[in-house]
């Protein structure tokens, strides 16, 4: 029962009055008095309303609205007044999946939800016929008009702006409805399959892309180390003797391993120091001479002035025989 205290007051005024009155003898008159005193007791007991700390009670008077009432008991006049109990307390207002064409012409459905309190009780009840309708029905107009102004990455990216433009524009049209919009928010977005695969390519391969950028950059940075120590080993003379050692020392850890020296790294010393002293052995070549034009063209002409030197000889022993 909403209400127990009209009927615990008609039953304890009706005891009263049973007691006092003494009804159902063979005096008509005091069962008529019985029957007045439950009369008045019904209408004492219907005067009597409660409203719960979230509710506002309000009173109409022959039709016209009297005032407000509530949280608590108060009372009205019976067979006069009726009242309107109004729940103050932040409903949920569900919007069904609306079907809409993103600005890029991308079909997606979405649905959102609506947290709504009523702050004028009188403005709510009086000025809308069914406030909670009204709001859905505005609601999802607003929502694919804001879903048609975006793009799908939007919608995607950032789904709390696109709920607070929604609010914006709840908000703008329900002024003097004496109700608050607390917020509206989306709650999920159906996208086509077809779409759902392309996108899952697209991620795919913009993860793979990032993968190998790390990894281009990873060797980047080994090589740049490599170089770095391979220059330190090359300036400290026992650093890469030592380096070969902790390498068949890691090497040698496991028993399946083995590791043959062919040649001792004493010797490849040896060696490498033999090689940087044969310059020095080598004995000096004696310096060529440097050719230039002038003398190349007098060595020419020299050997023109022999070649005619012995040739005369020859001409004469033939002008003698002839």
């Amino acid at each position: 029962m909403r209400n127990p205290l009209p009927a615990m007051l008609f039953a304890i005024l009706g005891a009263f009055g049973f007691i006092l009155l003494h009804p159902f003898q063979q005096d008509p008159t005091s069962t008529n008095a019985f029957v007045g005193w439950l009369l008045g007791s019904l209408l004492l007991s219907t005067s009597l309303r409660t409203a719960s700390q979230w509710e506002k009670a309000l009173v109409f008077r022959l039709g016209k609205f009297k005032s407000v009432r509530g949280p608590g008991v108060f009372a009205i006049m019976p067979l006069i007044d009726t009242v309107k109990m109004v729940d103050t307390r932040i409903i949920t207002i569900d919007i069904p999946s609306q079907q809409a064409i993103t600005k890029d012409n991308v079909p997606v459905t979405t649905d959102a939800v609506i947290f709504l309190r009523v702050s004028q009780p009188e403005d709510a009840i009086i000025r809308v016929q069914n406030y909670v309708h009204a709001i859905r029905q505005y609601a999802q107009t607003a929502l694919r008009d804001v879903i048609g102004s975006v793009t799908l990455d939007e919608i995607l990216a950032d789904r709390e702006s696109v709920g607070k433009r929604i609010e914006e524009m709840v908000d703008s049209e329900i002024q003097g409805w004496g109700l608050d919009v607390a917020a509206i928010r989306i709650q999920d977005i159906i996208l086509p399959e077809d779409l759902k695969r392309v996108m899952a390519r697209q991620a795919s391969a913009e993860r793979e892309k990032r993968a190998n950028i790390t990894k281009s950059e990873g060797d980047r940075l080994a090589a740049a180390n490599l170089a770095a120590a391979a220059t330190m080993m090359a300036t400290a003379p026992g650093a890469l003797q030592l380096r070969t050692l902790q390498t068949l020392d890691s090497l040698g850890s496991s028993q399946a391993n083995t590791v043959v020296m062919a040649v001792p790294i004493e010797i490849m010393s040896a060696i490498q120091a033999i090689s940087s002293l044969v310059p020095a052995v080598q004995p000096a070549q004696a310096p060529q001479p440097e050719v230039t034009p002038l003398a190349l063209g007098e060595s020419f002409k020299l050997a023109g002035q022999t070649a005619k030197k012995v040739d005369e000889p020859e001409v004469q022993q033939q002008h003698t025989a002839g």
